[in-house]
């Protein structure tokens, strides 16, 4: 490998430190040789220190990829990353596809125009919570196949799939070597929890899966994430939500971060997770403080698992992942936005950071400095309060600085701090979802025309098999479908006690998971189901049974497949017990009875989904369809919301099932909640380590209530909506929300930094001076039309319940207006000379601000 490339010959000031990057940020990198040593990636001769944001193109559609792209590219980013989805791309064997959100061609090269690299993250094992860890489910009964050892039939089927991604991107000419945007690859997918698992077989694995990989002559630089023992041919890599105590296994390699976790998954029926940006910052920043090259976020767009692609089991159909785009493709506000000026700032630092090594300083107890000086003079520092509860002011090269707890300062000249980790002077974004009635197609029609059909609760057509006790759920439809139904049935005699007391036996089941909703007799007896943290469950309730034969159906469901763990393609689902309980001679055991098996739905197998197939069944027109009956289709024909904003479907009062639209799989719905019990937070102490269970809201409502439908898949009129509902809910109340910002937030005090690059640019020495602002915008074709909220002194609170401190100026709500009414955008300067003078003298002022975007 080369060494040591100087990527800026001379000696440079802060000044042209800033104008570099700033020329760069508007040129296009046509990608070059790309080599390592153990500080920095080096491309086409030049040190990188690169932010890299995690994208998957499945998980959103192409009309959004553009849009994403550029508004990471907005945030700072440099690099775009995305797994590659194996059982996307081969969904039987040797059959590619690469169309619609599978176009992976498509998406590196809008990477590519936007000026941007990609990490290419192959795998193909990718976990990622998506279904089955993105192996194809065929592959699994291939027989004497185990996935991810020292198998043969899992290796050749991995190379196979590997060399055809390699040699596509080769075709395209999309590797850095060849002009393109690819600087980096995967092979494996943190390997490194699992391989004791597998014995010497797994060994043999890691070691050949980083082998082969680098036999497929890439040209670009291989890496294994958590792979603890890879061998010197490739980088090993970190994945956590903090990586600054990360070593590489060799000397040799460069620090690489190949997923910060920015928020977490949603699971069915949990409370939703959320990580802070002061913390998000304060890792990244503690991260190239302690030699970082190369840092990417897992996820900066989560985006959707649209149809069934979510794992798991229980993923939610959003993988927003609080990420700091959201779901839709809208900045999340103020994460984005405060992750944005982190990366201005580390930028700012970039060329000394990498060409020289840091002095270590201590400042206190848990205070301390790192300091990188090069050559030319120039000097670049950050200053770290690891103290998880109390700020400290520290003295460093004969100044102050205060350090709020479990915070990093930037001083990209060793003297001027222009950001602080804890200290968020972006502003906050007021996003609604806005309900719309669904409009009908037909103009001659007052109210929406719905259709339905019911299924019928139990076999239909023709029994798939009889067999005596039970089969495992996902081996009997393997993946085909979420939907096996188990029918049995049953003679009761009359002189049983309970038909005479009018009382009721209890229908005993238990399941591998992940679903169950039971009929006897065609009526819905009953509805259980697994969690995120547990499949397995059990069913006791009180069933209706009549003197002589009575039907049972139990409809088990799957809800995404494992995609993760040891032997993970190994773990089942489906009735294991079923028993009632209440008769003359005790319980019955059914469990080795003959069970009569049909894989799927009547619906499926007909494909009344689909735009050219939903008339393939007799559909009831009606404009009041049937509420709370299960097993039921509905279709409408109507016309897309009004407006350009993102829309979600909204299904709080639907039961759970799936949808679709003009024949595109929105997904899963389940409007499950959490639980009351669950630990919940009204605000977030982002100070000191986190953990997905930290900071969570959402207790005791639905974890997902909203569906992205996007915008792309709508017609300017005749769209067909299909939903299958499972146990009952009320179609009338489904609605199109549209999501909106409708309004803005901030609270900034008069001591934060403000990392202004126009101010670095008209004073090249660095001595600069920078107030702080309150800086607002308002969505495109919108303004501040209203202040909701203004104070000037010692406010306190959040956004949307911010209050005023015993300090407040009464002209700030005027202060405010005159300065940001009918706007799109505003500044207002937190300084006493904007308000009034001598105001609680010797205290810090802040101004905080709520207002409304119409």
């Amino acid at each position: 490998m080369k060494k040591v490339f100087s990527a800026l010959p001379g000696c440079f000031s802060l000044l042209i430190i800033v104008l570099v990057f700033f020329f760069l940020s508007f040129t296009l990198c046509f990608g070059g040789n790309v080599t390592y040593d153990s500080r920095s990636l080096i491309i086409d001769g030049q040190r990188k220190l690169l932010i890299s944001a995690a994208i998957h193109y499945p998980r959103s559609v192409p009309g959004m990829w553009p849009e994403l792209v550029q508004t990471a590219k907005e945030g700072g980013v440099d690099v775009i990353e995305t797994y590659v989805f194996w059982n996307g791309h081969e969904p039987s064997v040797s059959n590619y596809y690469f169309e619609q959100r599978f176009d992976l061609v498509k998406f590196v090269k809008i990477v590519q125009q936007a000026g941007m690299y990609l990490i290419l993250r192959i795998g193909p094992f990718v976990a990622a919570e998506w279904n089955f860890g993105g192996v194809p489910v065929w592959l699994h009964y291939i027989p004497d196949t185990v996935f991810r050892t020292d198998n043969y039939n899992f290796k050749y089927h991995m190379q196979k799939f590997m060399s055809y991604i390699v040699n596509l991107m080769k075709q395209e000419k999309l590797f850095a070597w060849q002009g393109g945007p690819i600087i980096l690859a995967q092979v494996e997918n943190e390997y490194g929890f699992y391989e004791s698992f597998y014995g010497e077989g797994g060994k043999q694995y890691a070691m050949w899966a980083a082998q082969m990989a680098v036999s497929q002559n890439a040209g670009v630089p291989w890496i294994m994430c958590q792979q603890f023992d890879a061998p010197e041919i490739v980088i090993n890599t970190c994945n956590s939500f903090y990586c600054d105590q990360f070593k590489p296994i060799f000397p040799d390699k460069p620090k690489i971060w190949t997923e910060n976790w920015p928020g977490w998954f949603q699971t069915f029926g949990a409370p939703n997770p959320h990580r802070p940006p002061e913390d998000i910052a304060y890792s990244v920043a503690r991260f190239f403080q302690k030699g970082g090259s190369v840092q990417n976020y897992y996820m900066y767009h989560g985006g959707t698992n649209f149809g069934r692609t979510s794992g798991g089991p229980f993923i939610t159909t959003s993988y927003d992942y609080e990420a700091p785009i959201d779901e839709y493709g809208l900045p999340r506000l103020p994460k984005w936005a405060h992750l944005r000026e982190l990366h201005r700032a580390i930028k700012l630092c970039e060329h000394t950071m990498l060409n020289s090594d840091p002095i270590n300083l201590s400042l206190g107890p848990s205070q301390e400095a790192d300091v990188y000086a090069d050559a030319s003079g120039a000097c670049v520092a950050l200053l770290a309060n690891t103290d998880e509860k109390n700020e400290k002011t520290v003295e460093f090269r004969n100044m102050s600085y205060h350090l709020p707890a479990w915070s990093v300062s930037i001083l990209p000249d060793c003297k001027n701090v222009v950001f602080n980790t804890a200290k968020v002077s972006s502003q906050t974004s007021v996003v609604e979802m806005v309900p719309e009635d669904l409009q009908p197609s037909d103009k001659g029609l007052k109210a929406i025309k719905w259709e339905s059909f019911v299924e019928n609760a139990g076999i239909w057509g023709n029994p798939d098999f009889v067999k005596k006790g039970f089969v495992d759920h996902i081996n009997t439809t393997q993946d085909t479908t979420d939907y096996l139904w188990y029918t049995t049935s049953i003679i009761v005699s009359e002189s049983e006690e309970f038909l005479k007391k009018g009382s009721q036996p209890f229908l005993l089941i238990e399941s591998k998971g992940h679903a169950l909703h039971a009929f006897v007799n065609q009526e819905l007896q009953g509805s259980a189901s697994g969690n995120g943290t547990h499949s397995p469950f059990k069913f006791k309730k009180p069933v209706s049974l009549r003197a002589g034969k009575n039907d049972i159906a139990l409809l088990s469901m799957t809800v995404g497949l494992q995609n993760a763990g040891p032997f993970y393609e190994w773990v089942g689902a489906g009735l294991t017990s079923v028993k009632i309980d209440g008769f003359n001679n005790g319980t019955i055991d059914l469990s080795t009875c003959n069970w009569t098996y049909k894989i799927g739905l009547q619906g499926e197998k007909l494909g009344i989904y689909k735009a050219d197939a939903v008339d393939n069944v007799n559909w009831v027109a009606t404009s009041k369809p049937p509420k709370n009956q299960p097993l039921t289709w509905y279709k409408v024909a109507l016309d897309p919301p009004a407006g350009d904003e993102p829309i979600g479907l909204d299904m709080l009062h639907m039961g759970k099932g799936l949808a679709w639209l003009n024949g595109e799989e929105i997904g899963r719905y389940w409007p499950r909640k959490s639980s009351i019990h669950e630990k919940c937070v009204q605000e977030c102490d982002y100070r000191g380590k986190f953990m997905p269970d930290k900071c969570r809201t959402g207790c005791g409502e639905p974890t997902q209530r909203w569906y992205h439908v996007p915008r792309s898949w709508f017609k300017p009129s005749g769209n067909i909506l299909v939903i299958f509902e499972e146990k009952g809910g009320d179609p009338t109340k489904i609605t199109f929300s549209r999501r909106k910002i409708s309004g803005v937030c901030a609270l900034v005090s008069e001591d934060y930094p403000m990392a202004n690059l126009e101010s670095f640019q008209k004073d090249g020495n660095g001595n600069f001076s920078s107030k702080a602002s309150v800086n607002l915008k308002c969505p495109k074709n919108s303004h501040i039309s209203i202040v909701k909220f203004a104070s000037f002194g010692s406010p306190t609170g959040t956004c949307g319940s911010y209050s005023e401190g015993e300090c407040h100026d009464p002209k700030s709500i005027s202060v405010v207006e005159k300065v940001c009414l009918n706007k799109n955008e505003c500044a207002v300067e937190v300084t006493e000379e904007n308000f009034s003078k001598g105001l609680c003298p010797g205290t810090t002022k802040k101004l905080a601000v709520e207002a409304v975007c119409s």
